[in-house]
């Protein structure tokens, strides 16, 4: 199965076991040091390289001190003994480790206090300052930083290099004729422009020797106006090519930098129909990536000649063990990535983390699944079959309990089904459709459409219970600015939740004007704007935040690589509108009054709305915990019922605290 994906390729003279690589990402994790020689980083990778991957390029990592210094600097000789700690753990697996070699051009402030070295100077939309044109002697000395790092590289027995030169960064800035606007030997012609990189390529040939593989990462599309296309990436690759073993691929840069990562608002294989025409291009071995999820896909990308190696960086995240599962015809195991980029990119965490995985960026403590280690077994039972009862319910049944779960609606998903309804959001609905198999796998009994009432408790008579029931929508208009004050209307029929308008417990009758009062800054106004649009209707988002949305999990950086998309998407349709820092002070049937939310703001604004969507802070339902209180009987609150509204937090608390209930049992039993 999948042959063509687990056989060997030869990329200089290293032997990748597999077709399945990681690109560089950036993991904030600590690196190894004789202080810290069993660091997270290494466990990171272990992780994935016992679960089958053939080859992963460590993170963008300084060639120069006048970068922004990484977790990584191998402008150091420093980093030669934690390279030899790294490469000797993952190569115990089997997995190949490159190194990719960076330097930030504008896009970083010069670490020294001094302007940025680039091209010209032409600022960095985020950067923020004028960057100094590299005059002769700075291009030699940073030839030169190349070189020394790919000597260090080697030096500490990693595999191989890839030079960064996409995504907007120092190479890349030479190649833009949006930037680069020099007129001498390194500027003008596309091959002038190239000379900078090729001399690099160059100098870290000379550094390593032949053999020793030596790449370069290429945007096959820049993805903003007067940025590189297609064409382009396709001559800068043919021009490179005699100086390189592989060619890896991507699209994106500073202007449009979620392209790099996109969420679930592009399509699976988003970068593919670019990256392969670039990849086609040349003959040596080449790698492309973007939203590549599953083996299988990987596998009829090979099959078709886009590529020899496919990158699969947010996929591993959720699921480590992804090729090894896959390898062994157990597929429908792998915990699915869901495109949504809060963990991995959007920075919940100060490192690298996974909405779905709670043991990414924590694999030096914490494990994927919980081993089996009931010693007396239990009878537990998990009311709500949303994510957190889902996971709570899968992580105790794996432990060896009797785990019951009861779920009042005909399906289980529980929340995450109305989000998945929503258009761009389908992706949300793969963790749980992939949960309610696991509980059928490891044989949780499911009984849907019941109440899980104090009653059935009894009944069941378990030695536990968690309580995942999560929320009800408020529907008395309440708003967090204004809690002392009475929404006038908020009443009349005209007038839903989220859930009405997603077409749950109730159905929206959606018309031609429709205002939505957004008081969380989350996902859900994302979702019912889009709804709402879609079904034809004029929409005013009305927000108490500053910005739209303000709270998705990277959303309020200037590198947005979560909302952006669906901001782009809102934003640009003439029938959106957007108010900010504002309230609602009255509804009437055919209009709604809105007031900026700062004091001493006393003008209102008509907004015309024959619907109204209330997005506010639901209801956590908590009334079975209420019940058990004071019987003896354990009753543990997790996801949305115990105040949480995210996936994420929904999904570790069902396993932590079904984790935490299983480490008390051990330890009942040791004493």
């Amino acid at each position: 199965m999948y042959d063509n994906v687990f056989q060997p390729i030869q990329v200089g003279n290293v032997t990748i076991p597999n077709r399945i690589v990681r690109a560089a990402h950036g993991t904030f994790l600590d690196f190894p040091t004789r202080d810290n020689p069993d660091s997270s980083l290494i466990a990171y990778h272990v992780a994935r390289a016992r679960g089958g991957v053939g080859m992963s390029i460590l993170e963008a990592s300084p060639v120069h001190p006048s970068a922004v210094l990484g977790t990584i600097n191998p402008w150091s000789d420093e980093v030669l003994w934690g390279y030899e700690r790294l490469a000797g753990a993952v190569h115990a697996h089997g997995m190949m480790l490159f190194q990719q070699l960076w330097h930030g051009g504008n896009a970083y402030p010069n670490t020294s206090g001094e302007s940025p070295w680039s091209a010209s100077a032409i600022p960095n939309p985020f950067g923020g300052t004028v960057p100094i044109p590299m005059t002769k002697a700075m291009i030699d000395e940073m030839v030169a930083a190349y070189a020394a790092a790919a000597r260090r590289v080697k030096q500490g027995g990693l595999d191989g290099v890839e030079v960064h030169a996409a995504h907007g960064y120092l190479p890349a800035q030479f190649f833009s004729p949006a930037i680069n606007r020099r007129t001498d030997e390194y500027g003008g012609s596309l091959e002038n422009r190239v000379r900078f990189c090729r001399e690099i390529l160059q100098a870290v040939r000379a550094e390593v020797g032949e053999g020793f593989p030596v790449g370069v990462r290429l945007v096959a599309d820049e993805e903003y106006e007067g940025g590189l296309r297609t064409d382009d990436a396709v001559e800068i690759a043919k021009l490179l090519e005699p100086d390189i073993d592989f060619l890896n691929v991507s699209v994106g840069s500073y202007y449009r930098f979620y392209k790099m990562l996109s969420p679930m608002d592009d399509p699976l294989g988003y970068e593919v129909p670019k990256t392969g025409v670039v990849a086609r291009a040349v003959d040596v071995p080449t790698i492309v990536t973007g939203r590549i999820m599953t083996i299988d896909h990987a596998s009829r990308i090979i099959a078709e000649g886009v590529s020899d190696m496919v990158s699969m960086v947010r996929a591993l995240i959720a699921d480590p063990d992804l090729v090894r599962k896959s390898r062994d015809g157990r597929p429908n195991e792998v915990r699915p990535c869901i495109g949504s980029s809060q963990g991995c990119t959007g920075h919940e965490e100060p490192h690298i983390a996974c909405v779905v995985n709670v043991a990414a960026g924590y694999e030096s403590t914490a494990y994927v699944d919980a081993p089996s280690s009931a010693t007396t077994r239990r009878r537990l039972l998990v009311a709500g079959g949303g994510p957190a009862g889902l996971e709570a319910a899968r992580t105790l049944a794996l432990a060896g309990h009797e785990v019951h779960l009861a779920e009042m609606t005909s399906a289980l998903g529980g929340q995450v089904n109305m989000a998945a309804s929503a258009p761009h959001r389908s992706d949300f609905g793969a963790i749980t459709r992939w949960l309610a198999d696991e509980v059928e796998r490891v044989g949780v009994k499911v009984i849907l459409r019941t109440f899980a009432e104090p009653q059935l408790v009894a009944d069941l008579d378990p030695d536990a219970v968690f309580v995942a029931t999560g929320t009800t929508p408020r529907r008395d208009g309440f708003q967090v600015v204004r809690p002392g004050q009475q929404l006038t209307g908020a009443d009349l029929p005209h007038v839903y939740t989220s859930w009405d308008t997603l077409g749950f417990g109730g159905r929206a009758e959606i018309g031609q004007t429709a205002v939505v009062y957004d008081d969380t800054g989350w996902y859900d106004a994302i979702c019912v704007c889009d709804k709402l649009l879609e079904a034809g209707s004029e929409v005013t988002l009305v927000t108490r935040f500053d910005r739209f949305p303000a709270r998705v999990p990277g959303s309020n950086s200037l590198i947005d690589m979560t909302a952006l998309p669906a901001r782009e998407r809102l934003l640009t349709n003439p029938r959106f509108h957007l108010l900010t820092d504002s309230c609602l002070v009255e509804i009437t049937r055919s209009h709604v009054e809105a007031r900026l939310i700062h004091p001493g703001a006393t003008s209102t604004r008509q907004l015309p709305a024959d619907t109204v969507v209330m997005i506010g802070y639901d209801h956590p339902n908590r009334e079975l915990a209420d019940a058990l209180q004071g019987t003896g009987r354990p009753a543990l609150l997790i996801g949305d019922a115990s105040g949480s509204r995210s996936l994420r937090s929904a999904i570790r608390g069902g396993t932590m605290v079904a984790r935490a209930y299983l480490a008390q049992l051990r330890e009942s039993a040791n004493r």
